[in-house]
């Protein structure tokens, strides 16, 4: 799958900007940390609601100067405009160089791609910066997004400096899959949650920056509005999510083997958490009546899940849970897609 471009933007080259209007409340949070800070702070949250900008935003306060009396940088110090150039002594930023927008040009002279994961090698060129003491006396902070790409080499270096931490030296980790982390590396972590925008901001958000139909592109992003802005932008997986939309909500006459011959080339991993949204409103539309990501297919939802066994369809949600870890590595998608699609077929008979 692919890295989505929202979050492709390389921390080489940062520009601090105003808080998205949803962050006010977690911004006031993180304030109240800056007198007790952990050396590993893990920042997680659901992917797409502005994570790393809000870890961004933090890092280039601690390092700030004169910071505002919101706790926001002054962008005006040296400090500052160090960070924002890229060249500040005092902090690291380390991602997979498939996020970083520097790396596309050496991708296409060496004909490889560029590593989706977080590598020892660079885990391991810390060992340095994280011994040293700060150029400005303040804080050394290394950035770490997203925290779950590490391999399991890198997780278990990151783990011994950890373990043994120096004084001042804050870890940011910035992560969406807080699960897929070393337990040792959790235990190690003081843990801030970033909840999900409310329905309303993230509508007004969206309609703020002109996106057409803001009511469907947040809920089928999860309510996410970075996700359903660049979704609506770049038009990432809308035709994928339109040709299964028309054939799932007629099962009985889905045909699985030609539908998964037109999804093929498609991201298993799109149109895999599209089948769970969907199988998600069956539930919910039995149970409660009410459909969370596709709420204008609430009639259609509720008879199609007016008979269907309630355990059978739990079933079928494990099933997808599995596809979808298959999905990042998998061997052939036409045939994990023909597999799911006549798993759910079979709810219907």
């Amino acid at each position: 799958m692919k890295f989505n471009k929202i979050f492709k933007k390389s921390l080489h080259q940062y520009e601090m900007k105003e808080l998205y209007s949803w962050q006010n409340e977690t911004w006031l949070s993180l304030q109240g940390l800056r007198s007790r800070l952990p050396n590993a702070l893990l920042i997680k949250g659901a992917q797409g609601i502005g994570k790393l900008e809000l870890a961004q935003n933090f890092a280039q306060s601690l390092l700030c100067e004169s910071p505002l009396q919101s706790g926001l940088p002054c962008c005006e110090c040296d400090a500052c405009r160090w960070f924002e150039q890229g060249t500040h002594p005092d902090f690291r930023s380390i991602q997979p160089d498939a996020l970083n927008v520097a790396d596309e040009g050496s991708e296409k002279e060496s004909g490889k791609k560029p590593s989706r994961e977080i590598g020892v090698d660079q885990i391991r060129a810390l060992a340095g910066f994280a011994n040293l003491s700060a150029h400005r006396g303040g804080y050394r902070i290394v950035l770490l997004h997203p925290a779950e790409s590490m391999n399991n080499n890198a997780a278990n270096a990151l783990l011994k400096t950890l373990e043994e931490p120096t004084e001042k030296l804050l870890f940011l980790m910035v992560t969406h899959k807080p699960q897929q982390l070393l337990p040792t590396i959790l235990s190690r972590c003081l843990s801030f949650s970033v909840a999900t925008p409310s329905r309303e901001l993230g509508l007004a958000w969206l309609k703020q920056q002109g996106v057409d139909h803001p009511e469907n592109a947040l809920a089928q992003s999860g309510f996410a509005p970075l996700q359903a802005l660049h979704w609506a932008e770049e038009g990432e997986g809308t035709e994928e999510r339109n040709i299964l939309l028309a054939e799932i909500q007629r099962p009985m006459q889905l045909d699985a083997l030609a539908l998964a011959e037109k999804l093929q080339r498609s991201p298993a991993v799109l149109v895999i958490h599209c089948l769970q949204q969907w199988c998600y409103d069956l539930a919910s539309s039995k149970l409660a009546g009410r459909a969370r990501y596709f709420p204008q297919q609430l009639e259609t939802l509720q008879k199609l899940s007016s008979n269907m066994p309630a355990i059978r369809l739990l079933r079928f949600q494990k099933e997808l849970l599995t596809a979808k870890r298959e999905a990042y590595h998998p061997l052939n998608s036409k045939l994990q897609f023909e597999s799911i699609l006549l798993s759910y077929r079979k709810l219907f008979v």
